[in-house]
């Protein structure tokens, strides 16, 4: 049985990380479920956003390093099927398409934090406690939070942090910009549907290409994100959904996309 749970729920994938026994520790096997489900959510046309959260009181204590040491001594991650698409986000050619919104209660460690932060949108509870925390094993986080707690919070928090492995409040954490709602103890996963959702009622071709802009920017500098700005937008205003636009803004209505 896969300790990662998949459901539908109209065009948004739910994603739930499912070992509360072991405090949702990742697995091997974890990880390549997980893959699998955001290749799941990347090529389904009628899959428009992703909700990662967490079955139990905690969203992860972080990998199962007993499981995962051997990989690491090898310096690799571990090998997932040819349509799955990496958890991380580390891979520019194999990463998701999509948006991801994660929602996160208790303990959120190392790989937790990291797999936030390959997302676009953070909600937690209030009681949830993040920590970054792989300098206490003698290690360093390598699933990208060396990179991207830097884009979140600046250099002076991230090495605050990073460097101490201290725990960081859910009010904190909010503060500092690392999540962008905090709820209610229990309230994390309706909530951050509802924001999902909004995203899923968007153009689908307009939301994907604000997604590869902005990451074009980050990755490559704003100069080069500038340059394809209205080369990449040619082909959508070419699209059904843009018409729609349009035509919804002229008879001042909602309007209803429907990907293409």
């Amino acid at each position: 049985m896969s300790n990662i749970s998949v459901e539908t729920r109209g065009h948004v994938l739910c994603i739930g990380i499912n070992r509360p026994d072991k405090r949702n520790a990742f697995s091997l096997d974890m990880y390549r479920d997980m893959a699998a489900a955001y290749g799941r959510l990347d090529r389904d046309p009628e899959l428009r956003c992703g909700l990662l959260f967490a079955h139990g009181d905690h969203f992860t204590a972080g990998l199962d390093l007993s499981e995962w040491a051997s990989e690491f001594a090898a310096g690799r991650f571990p090998p997932i099927d040819d349509d799955a698409v990496e958890p991380f986000g580390l891979d520019s050619d194999n990463r998701l398409s999509k948006p991801l919104v994660v929602a996160t209660q208790g303990i959120c460690f190392t790989a937790g934090i990291e797999f936030m932060l390959a997302g676009d949108i953070r909600v937690a509870a209030d009681n949830t406690r993040f920590g970054q925390i792989e300098i206490k094993r003698g290690i360093y986080p390598v699933g990208g939070g060396t990179i991207r707690f830097i884009q979140s919070i600046g250099w002076g928090n991230a090495m605050r942090y990073l460097l101490t492995g201290d725990e960081i409040s859910a009010d904190e954490a909010h503060r500092m910009g690392l999540i962008q709602e905090l709820t209610p103890v229990g309230q994390q996963f309706d909530r951050a549907f509802e924001i999902a959702r909004r995203v899923a009622a968007q153009a689908p071709l307009g939301v994907q290409a604000t997604l590869k802009s902005s990451r074009l920017s980050l990755d490559s500098g704003e100069r080069a994100a500038i340059e394809k700005l209205l080369p990449d937008l040619i082909p959508i205003m070419n699209s059904e959904d843009a018409r729609e636009g349009v035509q919804s803004f002229v008879e001042r209505r909602e309007a209803v996309f429907k990907g293409r």
